[in-house]
């Protein structure tokens, strides 16, 4: 099992989350982005989904933190949001995160398999 940190701050996204992916792997779950960063710092999870839009700090800046801290830095993280407009994957992408879903989750194959993929790029 592999141990996700779901940052979300939309209770019923963090309760599909868990129903799709609770079985699977060890979920824990932090409601802002100032919540991830405290808890992740002595919680290192094997991957993060990230929201985009999360109050007071947002994912890209939470991604920033997580890419500048030397325990997390290697750590897949997916962003898992509503922006999907054109150009949106791409600059996330170009963000640094290391795969891209939009939300709602409509196909539950497409998020296991990138995080399978993400995963399975570890070493």
């Amino acid at each position: 099992m592999a141990r996700i940190a779901v940052v979300e701050d939309n209770a019923d996204n963090r309760l599909l989350v868990q129903a799709l992916l609770g079985d699977l792997h060890e979920i824990t779950e932090y409601e802002t982005g100032h919540d991830a960063v405290a808890g992740l710092e002595d919680d290192a999870p094997d991957l993060v989904l990230l929201d985009i839009s999360l109050p007071g700090m947002d994912g890209p800046e939470v991604l920033a933190w997580i890419r500048g801290h030397d325990a997390l830095r290697g750590t897949p993280v997916i962003a898992l949001t509503a922006h999907a407009m054109a150009g949106d994957r791409e600059r996330y992408l170009a963000l640094g995160f290391d795969d891209y879903l939009t939300k709602p989750i409509v196909d539950e194959d497409v998020l296991l398999d990138a995080i399978d993929r993400c995963l399975n790029t570890l070493p």
